[in-house]
């Protein structure tokens, strides 16, 4: 019976140490062994992994990119223009034990960063005029002044055993004393590009226009030539060929005759049927009978 109680008790030391002296690591950890407050060994390979029982304890800390939404805060550009910058961090732990020793907590760490990062943000606004920020530009302008910030927060929280991956900019706000200047100034910007293009279409509308006048003037000029050119062409065979129908004198009185028909045809065509001649024209005598 004492046999088999002692059995029992070194079988159940047995499981005590053995499940205090193994400890299970996920992929996305970082494992630190301590013994006497102390690290003493950093495991970052996931599986399952010995300690000594009872003397080492395990402490976990995160291997994936953390994200940080750092609170929104005022900084100052360098035409003293206060700007509200809201922005995250995109950061993860590159050396657990150096990490520990510098900060122990990622709340302790997220302080840290966001101190780190408002001064870096202060000091490259305190370079820049708002013009610089707020404008109409290419958005890729101001990834450079982006890069710019996070390589100097990723300096510094290397001291940490930090890497910083990325600081973005969700949003640029202006205090509300400031809006109605910029939103007056950018009018005026937008306004005086405006008139610009307006002017611009105005100028090559006009000497289109003028091209065009140009163009029909000569047109008309040449057509007008034209035809004042066969307008006497016509007449000169006209009267080249009624001079050669009335080449003699009788061929000449008939002619003349016919004229004075169609002029006395002419006059009797309205409602007046007064007619007044000469009484020694020709005309006159056909009509009274005397020829």
């Amino acid at each position: 019976m004492k046999k088999g109680i002692i059995i029992g008790i070194i079988a159940l030391v047995l499981v005590v140490l053995l499940a205090s002296s193994v400890y299970t690591v996920k992929e996305n950890q970082y494992a630190c062994t301590f013994r006497f407050s102390e690290i003493v060994h950093t495991e970052p390979n996931s599986g399952l992994h010995f300690k000594l029982p009872f003397l080492d304890s395990v402490k976990y800390f995160p291997k994936t990119t953390m994200l940080y939404d750092i609170p929104p805060s005022e900084v100052l550009t360098s035409d003293k223009q206060n700007m509200t910058v809201d922005c995250y961090i995109l950061w993860s732990i590159t050396d657990p034990q150096q990490f520990y020793r510098a900060l122990g907590t990622t709340l302790e760490a997220e302080t840290r960063l966001n101190a780190i990062t408002y001064t870096a943000m202060k000091n490259t606004m305190s370079r820049l005029t708002q013009a610089d920020i707020i404008n109409m530009n290419d958005g890729a302008e101001r990834n450079e002044i982006y890069s710019g910030i996070a390589s100097a927060v990723d300096a510094q929280a290397e001291t940490y055993g930090i890497r910083v991956e990325d600081v973005k900019i969700k949003q640029f706000d202006l205090p509300e004393s400031n809006l109605n200047a910029v939103y007056t100034r950018m009018i005026a910007e937008r306004n005086q590009m405006a008139e610009k293009y307006t002017a611009d279409g105005n100028y090559e509308a006009s000497v289109i226009r003028n091209e065009v006048d140009k163009q029909v003037n000569i047109l008309i000029s040449n057509a007008n030539a034209e035809a004042a050119k066969l307008e006497a062409q016509g007449e000169a065979e006209y009267m080249k060929q009624l001079a050669a129908a009335y080449d003699s004198a009788d061929k000449k009185d008939f002619y003349e005759f016919t004229l004075a028909l169609d002029a006395l045809k002419q006059s009797l065509s309205g409602e007046e049927k007064t007619v007044i001649l000469d009484a020694d024209s020709d005309l006159a005598k056909l009509l009274s009978g005397g020829m």
